[in-house]
């Protein structure tokens, strides 16, 4: 496993984190609580040491499992967790709403401190108006507590990269960026130069970067959000990809390292519903992607979904 910094936090990361939504969540068809803790042991033996989690996945129940399982090994990890949907699936931005949230997720999580703190897709009035300086003035609270080590937002476009970017005290931003989604990058060199860390969250685009979905897939859940023509493009594209592929590298390890060829790009990451997929996702900080794959991926994108982009 390689380690990078997390922009100016003084943290370094494993490349290759851990998204803990899947977490024996029933949405995605994943595992119980022993599972669960098998994931976590075996992320942690691979030497994997993000582990991202929020109060609304699954009902606070991400954050628990993660807290259980990392029961006498908490040094080992950085932890980043979220505030502004509760595990009741309300929406709460405001400051006054930002210290209970913390309380909450601290107790769940069986800890004294997180290390990255996240507002969770917030609307653009929190992020770059008035509205968000109270929010803003909380944080920094928090940190000189030493119960935040950092903070920022996870968003999903290079615009809103930008808005975190401007703030004084971000030093931490979740971004959408994978094959399918290149448009953030645009603001990645901003964001770096005011030291802000990256962390790439769907990393795999829901799985379809994984290579296991095509046109004939049918979905549940969370999935049933594409319709028929859009399940179409993307496994059109898919197979694109695929034509990319260097010999014997899977289409989620090409997906992954084209996200680590990105020198900005602190950490990333993909759920895992299995000990085998951590496994399998972690080799991927092991090789770089050669330049000449990572340049044909970015003229793919250019040329297919630039101006008219898959939705997430």
């Amino acid at each position: 496993m390689n380690y990078r910094d997390l922009g100016k936090t003084g943290i370094r990361v494993s490349d290759i984190g851990l998204g803990a939504w899947q977490l024996a969540n029933p949405e995605w068809g994943a595992g119980d609580e022993a599972d669960a803790a098998r994931i976590v042991h075996t992320a942690l033996d691979c030497g994997c040491n993000f582990f991202d989690t929020a109060p609304g996945y699954s009902a606070g129940n991400s954050e628990k499992l993660l807290g259980s399982a990392l029961t006498g090994k908490r040094d080992a990890a950085i932890v980043c967790t979220k505030f502004g949907h509760d595990p009741q699936g309300k929406s709460d931005f405001s400051a006054a709403g930002l210290r209970p949230s913390v309380e909450a997720s601290l107790k769940r999580l069986q800890t004294d401190r997180i290390e990255v703190l996240l507002m969770h897709n917030p609307k653009n009035d929190v992020l770059a108006g008035q509205a968000g300086a109270p929010v803003r003035q909380e944080f920094e609270k928090l940190k000189k507590e030493g119960k935040v080590r950092a903070y920022g937002a996870s968003v999903d476009t290079a615009r809103d990269l930008g808005l975190i970017a401007a703030w004084d005290g971000a030093t931490a931003a979740e971004i959408l960026f994978n094959a399918f989604h290149q448009e953030p990058r645009r603001s990645f060199a901003a964001a770096t130069a005011r030291g802000v860390g990256l962390i790439v969250k769907v990393p795999l685009d829901s799985g379809w970067l994984s290579g296991k979905y095509h046109a004939a897939s049918q979905f549940q859940g969370v999935r049933e959000r594409w319709s028929p023509q859009i399940v179409a493009r993307r496994a059109a594209m898919v197979e694109k990809l695929k034509a990319l592929l260097p010999p014997k590298m899977s289409l989620a390890e090409m997906a992954l390292k084209f996200i680590l060829a990105h020198g900005e790009i602190s950490t990333l990451i993909p759920g895992g519903k299995s000990f085998e997929q951590v496994k399998a996702n972690c080799k991927a900080s092991d090789e770089k992607l050669d330049a000449a794959t990572v340049a044909a991926i970015k003229e793919l994108w250019e040329r297919e979904l630039a101006e008219n982009p898959l939705p997430w």
